[in-house]
């Protein structure tokens, strides 16, 4: 069927490449829902299972963590076993955690499905999906192709939350879990019918190339080739630059707001679903945010970039407090913080291929979103720590606000040095 569609697409000047573009696009918006629902279902589930914040906290640390521990070696399972295969095996395993977190009537049922299974799941279809295919497919248009993928993993996490907060307030919490199981089934049938590894294996050339390249097999140990590259970019201070940013970037976006907004509104009295509506709000704006960054990227200092975003970032969390969670307070802030929210990737990438070289920027973008992860999963345990101890998110939102202006001093600090490529 790929190949005949191939054809047909040829016949009306489309590159197949923008029918791959589009399935990971699919794929990627359909597991960021699976990974952003839990937000939703904070006040829920205490209400109905009598589980704390800081409980239910735990779990949704794990996924986050897990998300960006697998993303470093998310490439090497891509090489060594192909785009479909690795993206079916994803969905199914999110499918199977969200059943079984839709089920659950004991809390370490919410650990495995929704802690275990589905971090994993979407950690393998996360950014380095989008990098992977972009790379393979496009050699024109590639930084728009990275761009609009980015923009999809953080965007669905958030565009879904008004539906799922819906949902949760009509029919429960467990029926909620069901649209994101329904679309991530969607994305994986469609990827498997219809995804392929190369474009060689149709007979095309890249998007933007004339020769058709055969796909290489796999050499080496990838996981290796990981950890060898972490060893030589840890030299480096732009490494632990974008090692510390991306922390307080995952500590000031997904796992503080995406986590514990929708909560931390329902205790100025907000309901769940117009808090999950301004989450929406803040997923359109990131989406034009995060494609204006790649287009500001290719024309200014990367480092003075990403030293203004995390600067307006940390100002937008300090001033949120202020806003009284009016509509007026709250629609500007989601606007404001919206257009921030993952601004930060694209210098973030720039500055990894600047640095280390193409052929190694992949990878050590892995280990630095690992760490962008890393943050999330601090933010979102610390966050359900702080309502469970101080019966506020405040502290939490505090902190990340401090933690912002801290990482706009680093990025504008650093000096940049290339590393020298392997011998």
């Amino acid at each position: 069927m790929a190949a005949w569609l191939a054809r047909r697409l040829a016949a009306a000047g489309v590159h197949y490449g923008w029918l791959m573009a589009g399935l990971t696009f699919l794929v990627m918006l359909a597991t960021a829902a699976a990974m952003g629902l839990p937000g939703v279902l904070i006040v829920p589930l205490e209400q109905t299972m009598g589980w704390s914040a800081a409980a239910i906290s735990g779990p949704l640390a794990l996924r986050l963590l897990l998300y960006g521990l697998i993303g470093p070696f998310a490439a090497a399972l891509l090489q060594r076993f192909g785009l479909r295969r690795v993206v079916f095996a994803a969905l199914v395993l999110v499918i199977a955690g969200l059943s079984l977190a839709a089920m659950a009537t004991r809390l370490w049922q919410i650990w495995l499905g929704w802690g275990v299974m589905v971090g994993l799941g979407t950690g393998m279809t996360a950014v380095v999906l989008g990098a992977t295919v972009a790379n393979r497919w496009f050699v024109a248009r590639r930084g728009l192709v990275i761009g609009l993928l980015t923009a999809s993993a953080a965007t669905g996490q958030l565009l879904f939350l008004p539906f799922g907060a819906f949902i949760a307030t009509h029919l429960g919490w467990r029926a909620a879990v069901l649209p994101a199981a329904v679309i991530c089934a969607v994305a994986g049938a469609l990827m498997f019918i219809l995804g392929r590894d190369h474009p060689g294996e149709l007979g095309l050339p890249a998007y933007g190339e004339s020769v058709v390249e055969t796909p290489r097999p796999a050499l080496g140990n990838p996981a290796r080739a990981a950890l060898t590259t972490l060893g030589d970019a840890s030299t480096s201070p732009t490494f632990w630059m974008l090692f510390f940013t991306f922390f307080v970037c995952g500590l000031s976006t997904n796992g503080l707001v995406q986590t514990h907004f929708i909560p931390l509104c329902h205790d100025f009295g907000l309901p769940e679903v117009t808090a999950a509506s301004m989450l929406a709000v803040i997923g359109v704006f990131d989406f034009i945010g995060t494609v204006a960054s790649g287009w500001l990227s290719d024309r200014f200092d990367c480092r003075f970039l990403l030293g203004w975003y995390y600067g307006l970032r940390g100002l937008s969390l300090l001033w949120l407090p202020s806003s009284t969670f009016s509509f007026y307070g709250l629609s500007l802030f989601a606007v404001f913080y919206g257009l921030d929210w993952v601004a930060t990737v694209p210098p973030t990438v720039k500055l990894s291929g600047a640095t280390f070289g193409r052929e190694r920027a992949g990878m050590v973008f892995g280990w630095v979103f690992m760490a962008h992860q890393m943050g999330a999963a601090v933010a979102a345990y610390g966050g359900g720590l702080s309502r469970s101890l101080t019966a506020s998110y405040l502290p939490a939102f505090y902190t990340a606000g401090i933690a912002c202006l801290f990482a706009a001093l680093a990025a504008l600090t650093v000096k940049s040095r290339r590393v020298p490529a392997i011998a």
